[in-house]
């Protein structure tokens, strides 16, 4: 493992969801699921999202619509967090459900739907009236 690559991936997770989660994951991790956390923060993190060919805003993204796509809503609801620290709007998340809708299939963009209104809740964004 490199420090170097495992610090820039644990400074990106902080930043994308926060210090005390990110930590907490980290700590949390048992002798068993730890090299699943280390392997996380220095290639996914380290080594993929710290690239310089994406934004973190164009990555988060890409990254919710794999997600929708494999119907992964406990990582999605992690990753909405982390896209809307990087910039993703409520509305644009609004339009990527409906992208997701056609690509990826109904179901698949409604149970997204559901995961990310409350994943927004959470961090207490409102979606009104009129923005659909």
């Amino acid at each position: 493992m490199s420090e170097k690559t495992y610090d820039s991936g644990l400074a990106i997770r902080h930043a994308m969801f926060g210090e005390e989660v990110t930590d907490r994951q980290i700590a949390d991790a048992s002798p068993f699921t730890r090299p699943i956390q280390d392997l996380v923060t220095e290639q996914c993190f380290g080594e993929v999202w710290s690239r310089p060919g994406l934004d973190r805003k164009t990555r988060s993204l890409a990254t919710l619509c794999m997600l929708i796509g494999m119907g992964r809503s406990h990582e999605l609801a992690i990753h909405v967090k982390g896209a809307v620290a990087n910039g993703v709007t409520a509305q644009e998340l609004s339009e990527l459900m409906r992208h997701a809708a056609v690509y990826c299939g109904v179901p698949a963009a409604v149970g997204a739907a559901y995961t990310t209104d409350a994943a927004l809740r959470e961090l207490g964004i409102s979606f009104g009236e009129g923005q659909a």
